[in-house]
């Protein structure tokens, strides 16, 4: 079968790679697209005596922006149920910590998942998944977590991995055993941890079903000494870490991450300075949820400016789940992120693309434009890359690529 040749012309290109130009922006660009990957980028100008000789379609862009294709790297995308019953409590003043531990919180939401067939936990997943798809997102990581047994979890990966086959998109999957404590074992989280790291963890990894694995240490989870062993384990089989840290309490979960050289500490609200420079000297990435923190009604926001200090790559994403971030659009997280966190349009866009990359370990060949990376972009029916964040939920992009490959959308 032939590869194809494409040249995308008359665009604004946000390449995100650093430079002198805010964005890595090319004026008047083109891209050439040979099957899946992007075998050239530059102006126009510089671009056109190499493919006066090509064979090749021509699509103009209309001098519209694009941007690599959005990543999302943080997510609870596959669960069963609901928790709109737990919305109403904390309207009226019940904490999130005190419905956990009233049962409800995660442990709802593990009961509803594990009732639920595959097929059906698939069938739902794949409506929110396309949704995202359709603002842009061309890579998502998806976490377990919902089952806290070994055949749920399997499930929930199962899943994870079908999206990826099936719809148009790359699915990095997250085991998240660690991520509450399921009620069989009320009372003895030492024990559930040894089942996580002697059982649970090593039998699914051999399944190939795990990019990384991921656990919630915190005062309503799990302890920094009982989140090392799961780390150990998953260092022992060759597998990334990642963790949430530091959401409602300095539990030093950013040093811990640190020490392991996470691909990322998610959250890390209450992370302190000294937890910043820790991340920084790992080459740990900071992912902002600001989806949590408005749908909790935080008050206490993370460090950006100690991450700024320090260096710290800042990716921002939804962490789409049923309880604490109900939402699926990345392009509402740009907004948030600016307004409530204080970041630039460029920071935020950043961190969904070169750092939500390299939180995923995948930087090598996408979240930017550029030569020998995979052909992942968007187009957007704008001129300006802050187009993006400004708007409360922006525009969805005119045309999703992927690998080469129109996902969703059209150009006129």
């Amino acid at each position: 079968m032939s590869i194809t040749t494409t040249i995308w012309e008359n665009a604004r290109i946000a390449t995100m790679q650093d430079g002198a130009q805010p964005y890595g922006l090319i004026e008047q660009g083109s891209m050439i697209v040979v099957g899946e990957q992007i075998q050239d980028i530059g102006t126009t100008e510089n671009i056109h005596p190499i493919t006066d000789d090509l064979d090749c379609k021509r699509i103009d862009c209309g001098n519209r922006l694009i941007t690599p294709g959005l990543i999302d790297c943080h997510t609870h995308l596959i669960y069963g149920g609901n928790r709109a019953k737990e919305f109403e409590q904390r309207l009226t003043g019940t904490s999130y910590a005190d419905i956990a531990a009233a049962g409800g919180g995660i442990q709802s939401t593990v009961q509803a998942t594990r009732r639920e067939t595959e097929d059906a936990l698939f069938n739902a997943a794949r409506q929110r998944l396309r949704r995202m798809i359709s603002q842009g997102i061309t890579t998502v990581e998806v976490k377990s977590g919902y089952g806290l047994d070994t055949s749920t979890e399997s499930k929930m990966l199962r899943i994870a991995k079908r999206l990826g086959q099936e719809l148009p998109i790359s699915v990095h999957k997250t085991f998240l055993g660690a991520h509450a404590l399921p009620h069989e074992y009320s009372g003895n989280p030492d024990n559930y941890i040894e089942h996580v790291c002697q059982h649970m963890l090593p039998e699914i990894a051999s399944d190939s079903l795990i990019d990384s694995v991921d656990a919630f240490c915190e005062t309503i989870a799990f302890s920094p000494e009982q989140t090392r062993k799961v780390f150990e384990t998953a260092s022992d089989l060759n597998l990334p870490v990642r963790l949430h840290a530091d959401q409602l309490s300095d539990s030093g979960g950013a040093h811990l991450a640190a020490e392991f050289s996470a691909l990322s500490a998610d959250h890390l609200e209450y992370t302190s300075e000294t937890g910043a420079q820790a991340l920084a000297t790992a080459g740990t990435v900071a992912v902002l949820l600001p989806g949590a923190f408005y749908y909790l009604g935080e008050t206490q926001q993370p460090p950006v400016s100690a991450f700024r200090d320090h260096n710290v790559e800042i990716a921002v994403a939804t962490d789409m789940n049923p309880g604490s971030s109900p939402m699926e659009s990345i392009l509402l997280v740009l907004n948030m992120a600016c307004i409530l966190f204080g970041l630039t349009p460029e920071e935020a866009l950043r961190g969904v693309t070169v750092a939500a990359a390299r939180a995923l370990g995948v930087l090598q060949d996408r979240g930017t434009l550029e030569a020998r990376k995979r052909a992942d972009f968007a187009i957007w029916d704008a001129t300006e890359p802050a187009e993006l964040c400004y708007p409360i939920g922006a525009p969805q992009p005119v045309c999703v690529v992927r690998s080469g490959q129109i996902s969703t959308g059209k150009l006129n």
